[in-house]
């Protein structure tokens, strides 16, 4: 298995569960794994459902600023990365 760093954490929102992730490098969509990877922060994760501006969407591109909801806590700056099944 190997990563590819698509994006960092912008925010996380702890009432609701869920990630903003600034995508940088990589698109990702609905069904892919990411593994968000920090200072303590350490778990993979498939993506089940992606949001931009509180509209669902399929997937998501270079430059995009996405909502997505995550079953463990989160911190800024930490690296997202997409795990690709070899």
């Amino acid at each position: 298995m190997k990563e590819i760093e698509v994006g960092k954490v912008a925010d996380y929102f702890a009432h609701i569960g869920v990630v903003a992730i600034e995508i940088t490098s990589e698109d990702i969509k609905v069904g892919d794994t990411l593994h968000f990877k920090g200072h303590t922060t350490d778990f993979t994760q498939k993506i089940n459902s992606i949001q931009i501006e509180h509209e669902s969407v399929e997937e998501a591109g270079v430059g995009s600023n996405v909502g997505i909801k995550v079953k463990d806590r989160v911190r800024s700056h930490d690296l997202v990365f997409k795990v690709i099944e070899e």
